[in-house]
């Protein structure tokens, strides 16, 4: 199975485990790796602020208490984490990477045509076009941070956590399509956590590493075959926005009185 990563720059998980994982148990052919720039930033802050109005202020208010409260150590987890997965999994060599700003341009649409993947998974902020995401010949698949189609969009785990829907907090297989997280979904993962001490990043990026064998299973099925989306028709879908301080807050104060 030849296989194609595109991925943000900003993740050891991205840009390490991620290639090491493909590499296990396919042939990887090609990374596009995308640099994020201030135009994209400022794309996402207008479009939350389309979403939240001025709850962006509490959106702000979360980012600057998560960098200096919680960053640090969300950091030396995922470097651990990270470092332990990479001592048993093959770094990958000679890989063709294409760098980008534009993952939907014409170069990256060449890139992918010339890799000749069968399958494509991605995990980066920026919404796919078709002319993209169709290039592989099984598509392009995402594993999605929260479990669709109620948790759409950014931060799902986050915003189930939030709402204490305990039983919803995990990660989706899905694959990607014109909408967002709006793809067939073919697998759900959960994982055990502690939301007492654990941030939400911790465990959203634990429910992944805690399934990628389940993970490159139903990928070898889905190009095999064999596997079949799940139909989630008649479900509630939502997407949600970037995590804001009081949710965090909320959320903390329940999981302490859960206990």
């Amino acid at each position: 199975m030849r296989t194609a990563l595109i991925c943000s720059e900003d993740s050891v998980f991205n840009r390490e485990v991620l290639p090491a994982f493909l590499s296990s148990f396919t042939d990887l052919v090609g990374i596009v790796v995308i640099h994020d720039s201030r135009a994209a930033r400022r794309r996402r802050l207008k479009h939350e602020w389309r979403r939240s109005g001025w709850r962006l202020l509490d959106v702000l208010a979360f980012r600057i208490f998560y960098r200096f409260r919680i960053a640090g150590a969300d950091r030396a987890w995922i470097r651990r984490r990270a470092e332990a997965e990479l001592t048993r999994l093959p770094r990958p060599t000679s890989v063709p990477v294409h760098e980008t700003a534009n993952p939907n341009s014409p170069e990256t649409r060449a890139f992918l045509e010339g890799s000749r993947a069968d399958l494509a998974l991605a995990a980066c902020k920026t919404l796919l076009r078709a002319e993209i995401f169709n290039v592989p010949v099984h598509g392009t698949f995402v594993v999605h941070p929260g479990i669709c189609p109620e948790y759409r969009n950014s931060h799902g785990c986050f915003w189930a956590l939030a709402r204490r829907d305990l039983d919803r907090v995990g990660a989706t297989l899905l694959q990607i399509d014109e909408g967002s997280d709006t793809g067939p979904v073919y697998a759900f993962y959960t994982s055990d956590i502690d939301e007492r001490s654990e941030s939400h990043v911790v465990i959203q990026t634990r429910v992944v590493y805690d399934n990628l064998e389940s993970i490159k299973r139903d990928l070898e099925a889905i190009v095999g075959g064999t596997l079949k989306p799940i139909d989630v028709s008649g479900r509630a879908s939502a997407a949600w926005g970037q995590p804001r301080l009081i949710d965090y807050l909320r959320w903390k104060r329940a999981a302490r009185g859960a206990a």
